[in-house]
């Protein structure tokens, strides 16, 4: 019989000090309620004791934690309808607050958390246009948006560090996409249309260059060629007076056949002189 009461007493000790020991994960942060009311918060790692029976605890994890949600409908500031779907990363960084706001759900922190962010980016959207919203930087877009947010989930216990949006959908309206393609299609004609014309203008000016330097290459040509004609003639000139002067006879003799030749040439020409003309002195036979 003593020996029961002892196996029994010693059980009971054990459930209680089994039910007084809990241990807190390095990834997670802990906190004990008693009777429901907080008492003890941000626990640290490691192995911690409680009042059994009285004491509950709950441990958090207080890693990094993605919010994604689903895409949120905005409106440009031209009025055009977009789909923006977004994703926020962030932590819990006061379970006491955490716990009063959720409950200790994370359902419950993402519902409203949404709406937050949600709200955060709709003044960004709604003063950009679907051209500046669609083609321009997504991080200078949330620039600025965290320090706010940060400021209105202070409630909830919990920190945004990051928040990227993942996809903008165009509206459903094609006409609104014709627009967007038609000014897209207009901005790279008339990029084109620039570096055409500055294409031909840069062909002229080369075109131009080459047309002047081609005319004074062939101008400094003609006068050297122009140089050396008179040169050769009179060169020429001063060997047929050298030539004349040593042997007027011949020489009268040579120039009468060039005349001779340049007269006869085509083998069409008639020539009426008399028959006593020095031009036929050397056709004559004095024989």
């Amino acid at each position: 019989m003593k020996s029961s009461v002892w196996v029994g007493l010693i059980v009971v000790i054990l459930l209680g000090l089994l039910g007084s020991v809990y241990v807190v994960r390095e990834d997670q942060t802990g906190m004990v309620l008693n009777l429901g009311k907080v008492v003890r918060a941000d626990i640290k790692p490691g192995l911690h004791f409680k009042v059994p029976l009285v004491e509950t605890v709950r441990v958090f994890d207080r890693r990094f934690q993605v919010l994604d949600t689903a895409p949120a409908r905005y409106f440009t500031a031209e009025q055009k309808d977009v789909s923006v779907d977004f994703f926020a990363i962030g932590y819990i960084s006061d379970v006491r607050a955490y716990y009063r706001a959720t409950g200790g759900d994370s359902r419950v922190a993402n519902a409203r958390l949404a709406p937050i962010i949600t709200d955060s980016l709709r003044n960004q959207i709604n003063s950009r246009t679907l051209q500046q919203l669609v083609s321009g930087d997504r991080s200078e877009l949330i620039a600025g948006q965290l320090t706010g947010i940060n400021d209105a989930v202070k409630t909830l216990g919990m920190q945004i560090t990051d928040l990227r949006i993942k996809q903008i959908d165009l509206p459903t309206d094609s006409q609104v996409i014709t627009d967007v393609y038609e000014r897209m299609r207009a901005q790279r004609k008339q990029e084109a249309a620039k570096l055409r014309a500055e294409g031909e203008e840069q062909s002229l000016t080369i075109r131009a260059q080459a047309d002047r330097e081609s005319t004074v290459i062939v101008a400094e040509a003609e006068r050297d060629a122009q140089l050396l004609r008179g040169e050769g003639d009179a060169q020429a000139a001063a060997i047929y007076g050298k030539a004349g002067s040593a042997d007027p006879s011949f020489y009268a003799f040579y120039r009468s056949l060039e005349a001779y030749r340049g007269s006869m040439t085509d083998g069409n020409g008639v020539i009426v002189l008399d028959k006593n003309d020095p031009f036929l002195q050397y056709m004559k036979n004095d024989r």
